[in-house]
């Protein structure tokens, strides 16, 4: 059993967006875990309709 491990994990989230208001967009998470338990995100994206890759930061969660 490894100590520390990174996984992926794509989850189904509700977004909003100045120009296209809400959006539900799949939102994939890189994790950091220690045996097992979760310590640190790393990184999340989620991509556009048209297949580009973009960071969570640009879409507000509340309006």
């Amino acid at each position: 059993m490894r100590l520390i491990q990174v996984k992926r994990k794509t989850v189904q989230e509700k977004r909003y967006a100045k120009k296209m208001g809400i959006l539900y967009t799949n939102v994939t998470y890189i994790k950091k875990l220690i045996f097992g338990f979760p310590i640190k995100t790393l990184h999340k994206y989620r991509e556009t309709y048209y297949g580009k890759v973009k960071d969570c930061e640009s879409c507000v969660l509340s309006k």
